[in-house]
């Protein structure tokens, strides 16, 4: 799919021409993955952890370390995909992936497995965090989400950093304030705004490459 003497979209992101492309993938990244993040499980472990352990400033290190390695990893799975699996087909394995994403947005999320309450060091509640929250992304549709919009910009850093301020952009709020803000949200219309999102990303690679 990577083509070192091809302008466009598809151009490798370390061409200076391709600035605006890293922009776009940044801009694309925080948005879609913000709006899947609400309602989504990661944000239903970020409100229970808050809610049992009340450690806003552990809480919040450990979503974000968590983040970024397990963005990453799906960045550069991305980018290694497209880079690799070449091939004009692969525009519509990623269209489609994201219409995909476009029907899994659309359903709703449960998390049903809360730690037990109990008193923890800042540094015990910093790596519980880390652990529990890195785990639960795994197969996530923002950390897939993640690896398809790498690989549809072919940029590992503007995606990851998008998607990790996608995602802090949603729990940062959840754990400061609490299960009083998510019940206040119309999840309904968020999550219709997310599966608009991804649909119109979708047509976009579909169309347009």
């Amino acid at each position: 799919m990577r083509d070192h003497g091809r302008e466009g979209p598809w151009a490798p992101p370390s061409d200076p021409a391709t600035g605006d492309a890293r922009m776009d993938a940044f801009l694309i990244s925080t948005g879609l993955v913000a709006l899947a993040e609400v309602g989504d499980k990661t944000m239903l472990l970020a409100l229970c952890l808050a809610a049992v352990w009340r450690r806003p400033s552990a809480i919040l290190p450990g979503i974000l370390l968590a983040t970024v390695a397990n963005h990453a990893l799906a960045g550069l799975v991305g980018v290694w995909a497209a880079q690799w699996l070449s091939g004009p087909w692969m525009r519509w394995i990623i269209g489609l992936a994201f219409v995909g994403f476009a029907v899994w947005a659309l359903t709703p999320d449960e998390f049903d497995d809360c730690p037990p309450q109990a008193r923890k060091s800042w540094g015990a509640v910093l790596a519980a965090t880390t652990a529990a929250f890195f785990l639960a992304e795994m197969a996530d549709k923002t950390q897939i989400a993640t690896a398809a919009l790498a690989a549809r910009f072919e940029a590992v850093i503007p995606v990851v950093l998008g998607s990790t301020l996608g995602l802090m952009l949603v729990n940062a709020p959840a754990v400061l304030v609490g299960d009083g803000l998510a019940r206040r949200l119309p999840m309904r219309a968020v999550r219709a705004a997310a599966a608009a999102g991804f649909a119109i990303t979708g047509v976009w690679v579909l169309a347009f490459g």
